[in-house]
């Protein structure tokens, strides 16, 4: 399927210079999002994760449907004060600013194997914190699933040796 025609931009949002990349059309047309959430499955399903981690706020769009799919559970990434009990946090730069990822200490073992879901690899920040706060819990990492990469943006050179799967290159 053709998920680009489900996608809108809008320039110079949320700030000067960035083209954001809209992804409304297509989670709100359910055929198209069941779609992309199977194309995520079928690009994954051979890693056979224990867990899905999914960072705020459009990760959650993503990750807990593959989930479902999986039958496995999903551990939140979420930014400072919105994690109750024990964190680990990592900081991550994004294109447009700074930003402090946290994740409940306690949320993987070392036998976890993740499976880290977002909506887009831009520059690689969010996914290099996520990446990070798994790797700091004990659990491995099988690979990366996201909708979209801005490949203009090398977010996929960050992730060195881990496998990593995109719908869409832009």
């Amino acid at each position: 399927m053709d998920f680009t025609r489900y996608l809108r931009t809008f320039p110079n949002f949320p700030k000067k210079g960035i083209l954001f990349y809209d992804i409304s059309p297509l989670i709100g047309n359910g055929e198209v999002f069941q779609a992309a959430i199977d194309e995520m499955y079928t690009l994954t399903r051979h890693l056979s994760p224990t867990k899905i981690v999914a960072a705020e706020a459009r990760g959650f769009l993503f990750g807990p449907p593959l989930a479902l799919r999986f039958s496995i559970g999903v551990v939140p990434i979420r930014k400072s004060g919105k994690l109750p009990g024990v964190t680990i946090s990592a900081s991550c730069s994004l294109e447009y600013g700074q930003d402090i990822l946290h994740m409940q200490a306690d949320a993987l073992s070392q036998n976890d194997r993740v499976l880290i879901v977002d909506d887009v690899l831009a520059t690689g920040g969010t996914v290099t914190a996520m990446k990070d706060l798994v790797l700091r819990a004990g659990a491995s990492i099988v690979g990366c699933v996201m909708l979209i990469e801005l490949s203009a943006l090398r977010g996929r050179e960050k992730l060195c040796d881990i496998p990593t799967y995109t719908l869409l290159q832009v």
